[in-house]
């Protein structure tokens, strides 16, 4: 279970996880040791699930994020696991979900520019079959984070 000693861990580490754990546990009111042990436990819990560096997509060339719906008609087990594995072949795609409703699946692209696009699209459609794409260019990010909202692992704790 996540108490509330783990949930301001888990706020400094989504914040910056380079933070040494002496200053986290500083921070968290805790020494080094049984902080290390916290952060171990949340790590062997699979609470923290990995460790990353968040890159400026601009500095990397890939200042353009493209969302692709994208429906199907193919519903066979076949067809599904050929399209997540030719998905899996693609690093533009950052993201990809299978969702409910009129849209299949959805996709977050990124590339340096809309030929980029064009070439990763004509990659797609020789790769696998699809009913249906359609493409929207993010004209601006107005809000982006990785960190997760910890105000429901309480409720979770709780059973609320």
């Amino acid at each position: 279970m996540i108490d509330d000693m783990d949930l301001k861990i888990l706020t400094i580490l989504q914040e910056d996880c380079t933070m040494p754990v002496a200053e986290i546990g500083k921070r968290v009111g805790l020494s080094t040791t049984p902080c290390w042990r916290r952060i171990q436990k949340l790590e062997d819990a699979g609470v923290v699930e990995r460790r990353v560096a968040l890159l400026n997509p601009k500095k990397v060339n890939t200042g353009v994020t493209v969302f692709v719906a994208i429906s199907t008609s193919k519903h066979s087990q076949d067809w599904l696991d050929r399209f997540h594995s030719a998905i899996q072949d693609f690093p533009e795609v950052v993201e990809f979900y299978r969702m409910s409703g009129q849209v299949d699946y959805l996709l977050r692209v990124v590339v340096p520019d809309i030929e980029a696009y064009d070439a990763f699209y004509k990659k797609l459609i020789s790769k696998i079959e699809l009913s249906d794409v359609s493409s929207t260019f993010a004209m601006e990010q107005i809000k982006f984070t990785t960190a997760l909202p910890l105000e429901f692992a309480i409720t979770n704790k709780t059973g609320k």
